[in-house]
């Protein structure tokens, strides 16, 4: 499975989000840090679940970072995060 739809599941599974956006872009991080040429280091996250609602920047982090697990995170160089309650 595609780090990208690991991703998606995990997260869909944890928090049922009301939108959930998952873009790789590793692509645009050829040859930087961090790049390690699997197509699979740098992640942009949007999400939007009724499950944040009420927890601060941190604690919301957190939560996404705990729904991954440790393997998976271990696995990603860079992940942006976009985490709101509807």
């Amino acid at each position: 499975m595609m780090v990208t739809d690991e991703i998606r599941t995990k997260l869909e599974a944890a928090f049922a989000p009301k939108s959930l956006e998952v873009v790789n872009e590793s692509n645009l991080h050829q040859g930087h840090a961090g790049d390690d040429g699997s197509g699979e280091s740098h992640f942009r996250v949007a999400i939007s679940a009724a499950a944040f609602e009420g927890q601060t920047r941190i604690a919301r982090h957190r939560a996404v970072h705990k729904a991954l697990g440790p393997d998976l995170i271990g696995r990603i160089h860079a992940l942006a995060l976009d985490i709101s309650a509807p």
